[in-house]
Formats: structure tokens, C-alpha cells, sequence
């Protein structure tokens, strides 16, 4: 038996663009030789459909997909994720299921047990889990079909659920696994993916066919990484990351586990990849093609101009350069520098005539008040105003370029340099921003190496740095870390060696800025723990005000 895997990007809502895709790689796999072609979770509708799945239309659509699919299963069959509806009056309307499509009928519905409720996931909201389990058989090979997170509590170790999907399903006796998933990326996940993978066929000896998707839905991305696992442990094939791909796969030699290929894992590497994925598909996804950014010198705006113009193409990113009266030349030139090098437009628009008529209107109003952050927010206001009248005028769409580190501590101007369509480094650490650049650097200078030796400051005030406000980004981001991603408490921290006075003002500082994020733009996710829809804290709270 030959098995096939495509691991394809999808658009939430496109039941006819998606199905389209799929009968085409389906006909591709067919004319293979492949016997089964494997695609991912809620691949007709797209995932996460959130509160799509609430309209009866959409529903429709998905229903009238599968009777498509039933058509262009004559000659192989189709492995599927569609919701599917809840034939009883109890529980939720709608499970999300997989469909094992051949000879033009439905041949078996496996529907999902393990709803995940955490971080950037609300299945329950949607979904009634499954409680029946059975295999399918075909061609003379039993198939134990499961979706996603069914296979993330093995032996029925996992706290959050109290069964075990597999342990069910192997009484049966299957031949092999199939997955079919919508996982998204974060740096360490393709790890833990590959440890969970080799942990079930470990315990259930046979081979394990694992699909994922592929592809960014706003701020998720999804990094593929399809995987075809022997019952040795040994990764038959591990397929691309954030790649559309196709590959046909022997059963017997999947079985015979001698063949051994596995995608390279590299945090910095994924990231800059993730990335460049996440902006490629919120522009073509929106229908947009053209980036516009603020390039202040700086090492965020120069990080995140590099991945633009490589998501994008450099004649679909312009920049401008606003200098102020507090803007070094250097910064000016290393600006320049960064878009010559990446061949990308740029404007140069002085503010300080702008910043000034601000203040002159303000004169008398503010009289006898120091100069304060007051001031430096206008400078940002100006040149906010500035990139949105480039934007409504030419069709730029504004990438924001606040890293997660500033993002944080409030380190930024609302309506300022926090406006913007989608937030390209806002899930990346300061000190990760430096080892991107390096990383972008690698075989030449792209961006200038100025850039990424000076200290780090916002010219807003005369030799003003980031120093001056917040602790060394070293000590910054490892305090954030463990408060964001590992979720520890100010005691918990300062047990670890870190001073107390410190650790409590970052962590006071993070808490009374949630309403900064909450006004921001989506953040493309690439960590455990991003801010958006996978961070949901109040805004008014006592927690270390």
C-alpha cells in the first residue's frame, strides 16, 4: 500500500478555493500510485474557523465540500478534517471531525475526543467531544484514524483529559496510524511534535502517518513538518517546513524502518522562516501586496524591512526615513544604507517643522512643564500620522515593528509606533531581534553592522538610550521570559537570583500595559506564549499593580 501526504495552506472560509487544492493534490497522489491521500484538520473550511462555525451556511459549505470530494474519490482515497454535525439534540451542534473518503462514499467519520481549551485554542466553544472509537478497514489494512490533539495524551497521561483516543483503538489491532492535524509553530514545537510522534508508536509499535497544515492564518503559523514514523521510533520522513508539499510514502518500507530523514532544527532559523510565512500570507490572504514602514536605523524597523522585502519582494516594500532634531546622522545613514542594500524605496520627511507647530500649539498650555514623555510621544504621533497618510493614500498596508521585549513593559507609543496592520517582531524577544540580524547577516552585511552594534534608543530626547528607561536587555528578557512564557510569579523569580526591586517593577510594568496590547496589532506567533489570543489577562487588576 502506498500512502500519500500533502501537507497544504488553506484559507479560512474558502470552501472552493481549498477543495480545489486538495482535488488537485489528490489526483496528483492518484496518478502517484498512492492508495490514501492524507490532507489536515478542518482542511475544507480552514482552521481555526472560530466563530464561522456558528452560521448554518458555513456549515453548508462544508457539507456540499465533502460531497465534492466524495466525487473525486474514485480512484484513491481521501483522508479529511470537515466539521460535521451533531446528529443528537444533546451536546454541541457540531464535532469536529475527520472523513476516510473512497469509492465516492463516506466510508468512515472519525470525530475529535481531545478538544485543547488552552493558550491559542477554544474547541470546546465549538465542538462536543467524541466517546465512540473505531477503526476502518481498506484495502485489507486496518486504520486507526485519529485528529490532532487525539494523540497527545498517550496511556492516558495527560492532566487535561481522562481518556485516551489510541488506547481505545489499538484493542482493534490497527495496521497504522493516521493523524490529520492543524498544529501551529512555535520555535520549540517541531521538538515536542517529534517526541509525541515517537512516544506513540513506541507504545503502540506500528507506523504512525502524521499530516499537518501549513501556512498563517493571521497570527498563527502553521510550519507543515509532516511526518511518516516507523514502529521502531525512527522518522521515516520528516517533510518541509512552511512549504506546500506532496510526498508518497510504502508502506512496507515505512514499516521496515531503515530510512531515517529529519528537517534541521535551528530556533533562529524557524523563527525568520515563520515570519517571512506570516507576512506572505496576511498580504495575499487580505488581498494586499504593498508594506509600508517607519526604517528609524534602528535594529527592529532594519530586522523587520529585511523579512518584508523577502516576504514581499523589494518592489512591494517602501519606507520612510523621519528624522527629528534628536535623530543622529548615523542613524539616517545606516537607514539608507539598509534600503540600498535591500533595493527598496525610500522617503526622507524631516518632522522636527511638524513636531514644532505641535508645540507651538501646545505652548501655552503646557508653559512652565518640563519637557517629559509628553513631547516624545508626539514625535512618534507625527511620524504615525505620516506612515498612514502613505498608507490611505498609496495602499501600503503599515507593518508594525515594536519587539516583544518593548511590547511588554509599555516600552512604546499608542498611536504611535505601535499602529500597524500585523506585528511582525512583536512574539520576538530584543535579544532574539540582535540574533535574527546576525542570522540575516550570515553570508553578507544586509543590514549594517552599525545598526547592530550601537546601543539601542529611541531618539526622542538628546542622547537619550533604551538603557536609561529599562534594565540591559540580557537581564530585560530573561525576567520576561519567565514571567510570559513560564508563567512564574515575582517570588518564584527573585528565588532564581534576580533582584527583587527589579523583578517587581518589570512584572508591575508588564501587567499595567495589557491595555497598550490590547489597542496593538495582531502579533504573527512564534513562541509558546505570544501576546494576542493566546495571552488573555484583565486590563484593571490588583496582580502586582
Amino acid at each position: 500500500m502506498k500512502i500519500a501526504i500533502a501537507q497544504l495552506n488553506y484559507l479560512i472560509g474558502d470552501f472552493d478555493g481549498n477543495v480545489n487544492k486538495i482535488i488537485k493534490y489528490a489526483e496528483e497522489a492518484q496518478s502517484a500510485g498512492a492508495d490514501i491521500v492524507i490532507f489536515g484538520e478542518l482542511a475544507t473550511c480552514g482552521y481555526p474557523p472560530r466563530d464561522f462555525l456558528e452560521f448554518d451556511d458555513f456549515i453548508k459549505q462544508a457539507e456540499a465540500s465533502i460531497e465534492r470530494l466524495k466525487k473525486a474519490s474514485q480512484n484513491i482515497a481521501i483522508v479529511v478534517g470537515s466539521p460535521s454535525v451533531n446528529p443528537v439534540i444533546e451536546g454541541k451542534d457540531l464535532f469536529n471531525s475527520a472523513y476516510f473518503i473512497a469509492d465516492g462514499e463516506i466510508k468512515h467519520i472519525q470525530n475529535k475526543a481531545l478538544l485543547p481549551t488552552y493558550d491559542v485554542f477554544d474547541e470546546y466553544r465549538y465542538f462536543e467531544p467524541a466517546s465512540d472509537f473505531k477503526c476502518l478497514e481498506y484495502k485489507g489494512k486496518k486504520i486507526a484514524l485519529t485528529i490532532c490533539e487525539d494523540i497527545w495524551n498517550i496511556g492516558n497521561e495527560n492532566p487535561l483529559y481522562t481518556i485516551s483516543p489510541l488506547d481505545i483503538l489499538i484493542k482493534e489491532s490497527p495496521d497504522f496510524i493516521i493523524n490529520v492535524s492543524a498544529s501551529p509553530f512555535s520555535y520549540s514545537h517541531a521538538e515536542e511534535r517529534i517526541e509525541v510522534l515517537k512516544a506513540n508508536v513506541d507504545r503502540y509499535n506500528i507506523p504512525l502517518f502524521y499530516s499537518n497544515n501549513v501556512g498563517a492564518q493571521t497570527e498563527l503559523i502553521f510550519d507543515g513538518g509532516s511526518v511518516a514514523m516507523s514502529p521502531n521510533g525512527t522518522i521515516h520522513r520528516e517533510m518541509p517546513y512552511f512549504k506546500e508539499a506532496l510526498e508518497i510514502f510504502d508502506l512496507e518500507e515505512v514499516i521496515e524502518g531503515e530510512k531515517h530523514s529529519e528537517q534541521p532544527k535551528d530556533d533562529i532559523l524557524e523563527i525568520h522562516d515563520a515570519i517571512i510565512c506570516g507576512i506572505k500570507d496576511y498580504f495575499s490572504k487580505l488581498g494586499f501586496t504593498k508594506a509600508i514602514l517607519g526604517l528609524s536605523g534602528g535594529i527592529d524597523s532594519a530586522v523587520t524591512a529585511v523579512l518584508a522585502q523577502r516576504a514581499l519582494g523589494k518592489e512591494n516594500v517602501r519606507v520612510l526615513l523621519m528624522p527629528s532634531q534628536f535623530s543622529s546622522d548615523h542613524s539616517v545613514n545606516d537607514a539608507k544604507q539598509l534600503a540600498e542594500n535591500l533595493g527598496i524605496q525610500y522617503d526622507i520627511i524631516k518632522i522636527e517643522s511638524i513636531y514644532k507647530s505641535f508645540l507651538g500649539q501646545l505652548d501655552t498650555h503646557f508653559e512652565g512643564l518640563p519637557f517629559n514623555v509628553t513631547e516624545e510621544n508626539i514625535q512618534a504621533r507625527v511620524r504615525g500620522t505620516l506612515l498612514m497618510a502613505f498608507s490611505n493614500k498609496f495602499g501600503n498596508i503599515l507593518l508594525n515593528t515594536s519587539n516583544k521585549s518593548e511590547m511588554a513593559v509599555g516600552y512604546g507609543t499608542l498611536y504611535g509606533d505601535l499602529a500597524g496592520g500585523i506585528s511582525v517582531l512583536g512574539d520576538v524577544y530584543k535579544t532574539e531581534v540582535f540574533a535574527l540580524a546576525n542570522y540575516i547577516n550570515k553570508d553578507k552585511e544586509v543590514i549594517p553592522t552599525n545598526t547592530i552594534t550601537k546601543p539601542p534608543s529611541a531618539e526622542l530626547r538628546p542622547n537619550q538610550k533604551d538603557s536609561d528607561s529599562l534594565p540591559d536587555y540580557d537581564i530585560l528578557d530573561k525576567i520576561l521570559f519567565e514571567y510570559i512564557e513560564n508563567r512564574k510569579g515575582p517570588n518564584e523569580i527573585i528565588e532564581m537570583g534576580y533582584d527583587q526591586a527589579l523583578v517587581k517593577r518589570i512584572l508591575r510594568l508588564v501587567n499595567i500595559n495589557e491595555f497598550k496590547r490590547y489597542q496593538t496589532a495582531p502579533v504573527l506567533r512564534v513562541s509558546s506564549k505570544a501576546f494576542g489570543m493566546g495571552r488573555r489577562l484583565p486590563i484593571v487588576g490588583k496582580y502586582l499593580s
